[in-house]
């Protein structure tokens, strides 16, 4: 016959580690929003509007197609890691948000957050196309007219996972 404490036990325990589950992925699946009142399209001064604590950056990234990273808010942990949210426009149009995490201090490298961003991602946009070289993982999903996509580079000197949103630019195959 069981030993119904150990029964108990078990049960107790099992339902805390999906109690502590859900509230995990509940936290990450929140905060892979775009922040709120923040759209792809929308201004720097609609940016500040929508996030006041939002600064510019003294040294702004610059990225082709005129890409100028040059606004950041405050950091955001999502899947156990601390990203930093950085907005980058062209043509004074937000195009492009991307959170970067760096993830050298994990002994994973950050591959258990990045498996947590493609779960989420495969909720909000279905299945994703991937790729996986022997340093990175990529995994990425179209949503109306934003391109989304989550890396991982799991070089142990400079591991980092990223997530980023951007705005989806169709080429004409002429064009290529």
């Amino acid at each position: 016959m069981p030993d119904v404490r150990s029964l108990a036990s078990l049960t107790t325990f099992l339902r805390a580690l999906a109690a502590s589950a859900t509230l995990l992925a509940t936290g990450a699946l929140h905060a892979q929003a775009l922040p709120p009142g923040v759209r792809l399209g929308m201004t720097a001064e609609e940016l500040q509007a929508a996030l006041p604590a939002a600064e510019r950056v003294q040294r702004p990234q610059r990225l082709g197609g005129g890409l100028v990273g040059n606004w950041r808010a405050a950091p955001v942990e999502m899947a156990g890691l601390l990203f930093e949210p950085t907005f980058f426009f062209a043509a004074s149009e937000l195009r492009r948000v991307e959170y970067v995490a760096a993830a050298q201090a994990t002994p994973d490298n950050g591959a258990a957050a990045f498996a947590a961003l493609v779960q989420w991602g495969r909720g909000a946009f279905g299945n994703e196309l991937a790729s996986r070289d022997p340093g990175s993982a990529y995994a990425a999903w179209v949503s109306n007219d934003t391109d989304v996509y989550v890396q991982q580079v799991s070089d142990p000197r400079r591991a980092s996972v990223r997530l980023v949103y951007k705005a989806r630019q169709l080429r004409d195959g002429s064009e290529l």
